[in-house]
């Protein structure tokens, strides 16, 4: 994952309906480019998310989009996803390296620490992920890092950063600015009144604007 101007990283909601989800999945690619699709399904059985995994693989892939599955190495190399997002609380970074080999995706959970996120990519991990940057009811975090911690990592290192967290297009724009390379949202876009292509397209309009 290449460092360049800030980008969509959209997660998917914690549950959904797969047939009217993929639905929504293919409106939101008519808004504009979105780099990252993590699939998301956590204290859900293996055989629904290798078929949610099956479903929204090709219609991302279509768009040239990297798919990462949360906290499941082995089901991301199953299932050919690109790669793994990992928690602190989750498989270690090594055992996910691992598990889906040197040439796939490992991201980092890493809060707001920077000692976290200089072990991670240490260790080798593709990009490091702060947040809670903003009030987020998709998952409880004891963590709020202030907005310069992703100016200053961007200042000191290459390896990409991703802020999550409560993100909208009304608060993005201080993270845009500051450096941060990925936008990880959610409810932003799957809950957006105008509908998940116009969440997109609102989005992408800003990183043209304000990314430097």
């Amino acid at each position: 994952m290449k460092k360049n101007k800030c980008s969509l990283y959209l997660i998917t909601p914690p549950n959904f309906n797969l047939q009217k989800f993929s639905r929504k999945l293919v409106k939101a690619f008519d808004g504009g480019d979105i780099a990252v699709l993590q699939i998301r399904l956590k204290n859900t059985p293996d055989d629904i998310i290798c078929r949610a995994i099956d479903t929204l693989l090709p219609i991302a892939k279509e768009f040239g989009t990297t798919v990462l599955v949360n906290d499941r190495p082995d089901l991301a190399k199953k299932t050919g996803c690109d790669g793994v997002h990992i928690g602190q609380q989750d498989c270690r970074y090594q055992e996910s390296r691992n598990t889906v080999g040197e040439d796939k995706v490992v991201g980092v959970t890493c809060h707001d620490s920077t000692h976290l996120a200089m072990e991670a990519g240490e260790q080798g991990a593709d990009y490091v992920a702060f947040g809670a940057f903003f009030y987020t009811s998709t998952k409880k975090t004891n963590s709020q890092p202030k907005i310069d911690l992703i100016s200053s990592w961007s200042e000191s290192t290459i390896i990409p950063s991703v802020a999550i967290g409560g993100i909208t297009q009304k608060n993005c724009v201080p993270l845009i600015k500051a450096g941060a390379d990925f936008l990880a949202v959610i409810s932003s876009i799957w809950d957006y009144p105008s509908g998940e292509e116009a969440a997109v397209a609102g989005f992408n309009k800003l990183f043209e604007i304000h990314s430097s």
